[in-house]
């Protein structure tokens, strides 16, 4: 009925005369209340939309445009302020409630991330404060050697250590000589007995091929063979000695020579903070200068007492290695001229109880070369 009213209003026509004004009153007052109709009939129609329609604050946003299916739906309800904040998620067409863990996942990767950057600057801090000892000390080291290389600085001296040790560096370079020249003279034996064995299997060919000079070769091919047998029984002997000798020079001094390395820089440490706290003791004694001298005080003893114990250390070594050397050197200088007077004597029994005395394995014939499997 609405409806009808609506376009018998909407299809009403007014005559209007030539000068604009109405033919009757009557037609004004139709057409005023045809409009007063259509008035009331939209707003009772908009008060039905607002009734049974969705409320305002319930807003619904319907993913996939309009007419859409249910899914997707995200209620406007929790809107508030200026700032969004959906409580739904989404996971392809699935509603997924948000029940708060997201921020509670946040609140714990910030506080991880704060805790992850305190411990990095606390690693940044603890390497800062040992590059700024490690400087100090150098340049307190550095400033004590080039005093004492001028002659401006004292420096603490153990005659008889200093002694002893100068008496070590001096028997490593000469033992350092031995060494180098009983490995030339393994090398060169070596390639010697190498020929007459090469030496001796030609003559034995050759006494094979010449009927006529059968046993003059023979004899010859019996005496490089034998001459190859013996010296690779001094080889042995020879090769041991290297080896004693090597182990005495590059391990045992050498790991002594180590702890002096370390007792002379406990010595330098030990002397630049004794002249630091000197320096200090002789300027005024107001409350900072103390606190300063107090803490130079315990750096100097710390220092001292590092001196002394490497000093300790390096007595003791320097003790056991010359009775170790003298115990090692009986033994391997024995065997070297026994092992020589017998090859040289032609003596084979001689040199083959001289290995035996010091308990010298030697390898069987072709026991470096690799076997038919490794070969392969």
């Amino acid at each position: 009925m609405a409806d009808s009213m609506m376009s018998k209003a909407a299809t009403m026509e007014i005559p209007i005369n030539s000068n604009g004004d109405s033919r009757t009153l009557a037609e004004d007052d139709t057409l005023e209340q045809a409009a007063k109709i259509q008035w009331s009939l939209r707003e009772k129609d908009l008060q039905q939309v607002m009734v049974s329609g969705p409320n305002l604050n319930e807003t619904s946003i319907v993913s996939g445009g309009y007419g859409g299916t249910a899914e997707g739906i995200i209620p406007t309800s929790s809107i508030k302020g200026p700032a969004i904040h959906l409580n739904t998620n989404f996971v392809g067409n699935r509603r997924i409630p948000n029940d708060g863990q997201g921020s509670n996942m946040h609140h714990t990767n910030s506080s991880s991330s704060i805790t992850a950057d305190e411990a990095s600057r606390g690693v940044a801090v603890e390497k800062f404060d040992i590059m700024k000892k490690w400087g100090l000390n150098t340049y307190k080291c550095t400033k004590q050697m080039i005093s004492e290389r001028f002659g401006r600085g004292s420096r603490t001296v153990d005659l008889e250590l200093e002694a002893q040790i100068e008496v070590l560096r001096e028997t490593k370079r000469k033992y350092e000589i031995v060494l180098n020249l009983a490995r030339a003279l393994t090398n060169h034996f070596y390639s010697m007995v190498q020929t007459q064995n090469t030496l001796g299997d030609t003559f034995a060919d050759l006494s094979q091929k010449s009927p006529e000079l059968r046993d003059e070769f023979g004899y010859n091919a019996e005496t490089q063979k034998l001459l190859c047998k013996n010296g690779e029984t001094l080889l042995g002997a020879i090769n041991y000695f290297v080896s004693s000798i090597n182990t005495l020079v590059n391990k045992t001094m050498e790991d002594t020579l180590l702890t002096i390395k370390m007792y002379e820089n406990a010595r330098l440490e030990f002397d630049a903070y004794r002249a630091d706290l000197e320096e200090m003791s002789i300027g005024p004694r107001d409350a900072v200068t103390m606190a300063r001298i107090e803490a130079a005080q315990q750096q100097y003893q710390i220092h001292k007492d590092k001196y002394e114990r490497l000093r300790s250390d390096v007595t003791i070594k320097l003790k056991f290695l010359e009775e170790n050397k003298v115990k090692v050197m009986h033994k391997q200088l024995l065997l070297f001229h026994n092992a020589i007077s017998a090859y040289f004597a032609g003596n084979q029994q001689q040199l083959e109880q001289t290995l035996k005395q010091f308990n010298i394995k030697l390898k069987p014939p072709g026991a470096d070369k690799p076997s038919w499997l490794e070969e392969q």
